[in-house]
């Protein structure tokens, strides 16, 4: 048998002690589905999905800042094309286009300089959204703006970093191991899961978006707990390096500064969000705090899926009143959220 054999016949015949792993980014999940990598698992390996798509945990209380500004006077809305259905408390993104308010979508943040500087009364707020893969684009954003003296472009910040997430998940006790963000690392670098790994004795794997790289991942996931040993181990060497991008890290650093954030199902994760330096705070768009109570979910179970409790399926408004088309949660709403994924390319292949 060849290498490849060789592994999908170990994960597929192994009966040692029942696991979970958890591929915490989206991109992941959509690509075990597509190569149909759970089909090659034994029952006693178990895939969740983890809270890696920035859709899914943005706050609808967040939301509702975004419409408010979408409906504003000389005001207009910046965003990706897939934060326009998610859910606030009050509405959409399309529902408040269809109502006059002025929403844009956009496929680089770099595109307000343009547009702010061909229309200085307007007011440009991009719905800054994502992790460490785009908050270097966002800090370069809020510099350019500063050095062409465009004061009519504001971030509406929900900016998040992967770690205290991933340890909160820890502190739960329902994940044996990760596959770790591909793109996410290529920023952080490998050595940035060290800390996490020793503290909770937990393996960590960074690896690709290939079938045969992700089942490499999880055999090698799977042989560290079934060996009783644990490390951080860099499978995407072509992309991924020990120390990451450190002009990145740089560029993140010099405008922004660690906070306390809110995550849609998570709540409150102390060191989890980012902020913008004082030195550049006339960049906010604003600057009151999301409260709890405007973060809590009713008639879904989001937190569950992207903690690895169950599986989207398992959801009982799964497919039937929470579709693509009219999703209640979040995590139905992306490209790269867990429910879209399991309801599209998971349940043509299940």
């Amino acid at each position: 048998m060849t290498g490849i054999e060789n592994i999908i016949h170990y994960l597929k015949t192994y009966q040692g002690k029942p696991l979970t792993i958890m591929e915490v980014c989206g991109t992941h999940t959509s690509a075990i589905m597509k190569n149909g990598i759970r089909e090659h698992l034994s029952s006693h390996i178990r895939l969740v999905s983890g809270p890696g798509c920035p859709v899914c945990v943005t706050p609808a209380a967040y939301i509702d800042h975004a419409v408010r500004f979408a409906l504003k006077e000389n005001h207009v809305l910046v965003t990706f094309g897939d934060m326009m259905k998610v859910p606030g408390r009050t509405g959409d993104l399309y529902e408040a286009r269809s109502m006059g308010g002025r929403v844009k979508m956009i496929y680089s943040p770099l595109n307000l300089l343009d547009m702010a500087k061909d229309n200085p009364d307007t007011t440009f707020v991009m719905a800054a959204v994502g992790f460490e893969t785009t908050a270097p684009v966002y800090a370069m954003l809020v510099k350019k703006a500063r050095q062409m003296g465009l004061g009519n472009i504001k971030l509406l910040l929900a900016v998040k970093t992967i770690l205290p997430a991933m340890e909160a998940i820890l502190e739960e006790g329902t994940v044996d191991g990760f596959i770790c963000p591909g793109h996410v690392s290529a920023i952080l670098g490998s050595s940035a899961y060290e800390p996490l790994q020793k503290q909770y004795n937990k393996p960590f794997t960074v690896v690709g978006f290939e079938g045969p790289q992700l089942l490499t991942a999880i055999h090698d996931i799977v042989q560290q707990l079934e060996q009783g040993t644990s490390s951080v181990r860099n499978l995407y060497t072509s992309v991924v390096t020990k120390e990451g991008n450190k002009k990145a890290q740089e560029l993140i650093d010099e405008v922004f500064v660690p906070c306390d954030e809110w995550w849609r199902g998570l709540g409150l994760i102390k060191g989890s969000g980012l902020r913008l330096r004082d030195e550049f705070s006339d960049f906010n768009a604003v600057n009151e705090e999301i409260r709890e109570d405007e973060v809590v979910m009713r008639g879904c179970r989001c937190t569950d899926v992207i903690t690895g409790r169950i599986n989207p399926d398992e959801c009982p408004l799964f497919g039937k009143v929470c579709t693509p088309t009219s999703p209640r949660g979040a995590c139905m709403v992306s490209s790269e959220g867990a429910c879209g994924i399991w309801y599209g390319t998971g349940r043509s292949r299940l």
